[in-house]
């Protein structure tokens, strides 16, 4: 089909093909933004309902999480459907209204699609498991057992225990990567990959402007479904799965990361090609996530954007750490193009992973709009949110469930949106929410902050603007990261502009000599110091120090 919507304007918008480079996007997951039918789950109409909230944070683009029919057993991340929205969420028609209520407000619309996978309740999983032989016999990861019974290899799902499930239809084993209703595509196939590309063609076609790749590196397996090696305890960290999970123990080079993918992401990019849409990839990998990244994103026939996790990490980015991050960037994917998060609905809110305050979380937020790479916000970063701690009973993520208590999984950070302050339920329902709003939250909610000039909010929208304000901090090239002591700075390039960004990354006062340079300070709205005398400048704790020269 095509829809009228495919080619609605956007405000303010030229033809940018490249507009996703050092785009600011805004993460919505939709069961816990906005409730519009009182039924304690957020939907596409309470999404469109908030997208004058959004527009007001300057941001370029949103990503919606999945919103596809669904068993909903890893809450939309298990597709029975590709090309409907599940009631629960509303109908096609409320999507292409909110295509086009964001449209009209300058905002893109990036979905996620979650190929590398889909629901045992999807209709071509019921086909291929029903016999060896049918036309669908073959979309998804079949194998014959071990001759003792056992799974045909040591292979580890990310959510515990084996990836391989016995299914007695076919008297064989299928991967599952994820949860074991979660059966993987077989990426080896022809017809899946047309089919995909089908998917991807009837939501370009519907008006969206790009895609969130859910676990892009995952699509494709080892054909010869060979052994995982073990992978060095002194190697393991917990980037990508809790230290509990024996996943960590693998280097996963043949369950996942197969040169082959290589092939369907440039069929991808061929598809999006024409509409001007734009992708970027989640890559999960502990070990090769940035050299992975850099592979995705090289050249101009792959994906435009991915992202690893090293911000993603239990560990607050130390001076030293952001430069060691950047330095391999520029090594292993100087090529390529970095989307960089601290937070999203997979991992604890960074605001108490990295136990911040709000002087820091200022710090950071102006930092990471300063990094070269495109940024993604995660809904509520911009409150200050932090984790929710939810009670055993409450909890909804099979993830927490499984690896409780040393792990709690994913709920805390994926509790309601807080709209009012004045209300329990944090004005995102009029019923029972599915996830317990945090009383915590009700205090920061985005009607308290309005109210407040000097609340965290206000500081996210100054420090969009100033990207947008300096094409140096959105697309610009930079020198190499240095550091000293807690302070880190660099410098960013781009259009006879040069943009001089310093962060004090600590609680303590500093001063740091300044590269060399006629520097005029600015950002005073973010806090920056204002002051720069005989090539230094000093910093208060948490401290920035922006300032520009013409080249």
């Amino acid at each position: 089909m095509t829809s009228a919507l495919a080619n609605a304007p956007l405000a303010n918008n030229a033809v940018d093909r490249d507009w996703w480079r050092g785009a600011v996007i805004y993460q919505i997951y939709p069961r816990s933004y906005q409730d519009s039918t009182g039924d304690g789950i957020g939907d596409l109409a309470g999404i469109v309902a908030r997208l004058p909230y959004i527009a007001t944070l300057g941001v370029d683009a949103i990503w919606i999480s999945p919103f596809f029919t669904s068993p909903m057993k890893d809450f939309g991340y298990d597709v029975s459907d590709y090309c409907d929205v599940d009631p629960m969420f509303g109908a096609l028609s409320d999507f292409d209204k909110l295509v086009e209520t964001a449209h009209a407000l300058g905002i893109r619309i990036m979905i996620d699609l979650v190929l590398s996978h889909t629901s045992d309740a999807h209709p071509w999983f019921g086909e291929s498991r029903a016999d060896k032989t049918n036309a669908k016999a073959d979309w998804y990861v079949w194998s014959d057992p071990k001759p003792d019974g056992t799974p045909p290899n040591n292979w580890l799902s990310i959510f515990g225990g084996s990836a391989w499930q016995w299914d007695t239809r076919r008297e064989q084993y299928y991967l599952h990567n994820f949860l074991v209703s979660q059966p993987d595509l077989n990426f080896h196939s022809m017809e899946v990959h047309d089919a995909l590309l089908d998917v991807a063609q009837f939501w370009l076609e519907r008006g969206v402007d790009g895609f969130r790749l859910d676990t892009i590196n995952f699509y494709t397996h080892d054909k010869e479904l060979r052994d995982n090696p073990a992978l060095p305890k002194e190697q393991r960290n917990a980037d990508t799965a809790p230290a509990v999970n024996p996943y960590n123990h693998q280097e996963h080079i043949y369950s996942k990361n197969r040169p082959e993918n290589l092939d369907f992401l440039r069929k991808l990019r061929a598809v999006m090609e024409p509409f001007g849409a734009a992708a970027v990839g989640e890559v999960g990998d502990a070990q090769r996530g940035l050299e992975i990244m850099g592979e995705y994103t090289a050249g101009d026939d792959l994906m435009q954007m991915c992202y690893a996790f090293e911000y993603l990490s239990p560990e607050q980015p130390t001076p030293r750490r952001i430069a060691e991050i950047m330095a391999r960037v520029d090594r292993v994917a100087a090529d390529g193009w970095a989307c960089w998060a601290f937070s999203n609905h997979d991992v604890k809110r960074h605001a108490t992973r990295w136990d911040l305050s709000d002087a820091a979380q200022r710090m950071f937020a102006t930092l990471i709009m300063c990094l070269r790479g495109s940024v993604c916000i995660y809904q509520g970063e911009e409150l200050g949110l932090g984790e929710a701690d939810v009670a055993f009973e409450d909890l909804q993520d099979p993830y927490g469930i499984e690896f409780w208590p040393e792990f709690k999984g994913r709920d805390g950070c994926r509790t309601p949106m807080v709209w009012e302050s004045d209300n329990r339920n944090g004005g995102f329902s009029q019923g029972k929410p599915w996830l317990p709003v945090a009383a915590a939250h009700l205090g920061q909610s985005v009607a308290a902050q309005e109210a407040d000039p000097t609340a965290l909010i206000h500081h996210y929208r100054r420090a969009i603007a100033l990207r947008h304000a300096h094409s140096a901090l959105a697309k610009g090239s930079h020198a190499p990261i240095q550091t000293d002591g807690n302070v880190v700075y660099f410098t960013r390039q781009d259009a006879g502009e040069d943009v001089l960004c310093v962060f004090n990354v600590g609680d303590s006062s500093a001063r740091t000599r300044l590269p060399a340079g006629n520097w005029t300070p600015i950002a005073a709205d973010l806090g920056g110091v204002q002051e720069i005398a005989d090539g230094q400048v000093a910093l208060d704790p948490w401290q920035v120090c922006i300032a520009t020269r013409n080249i």
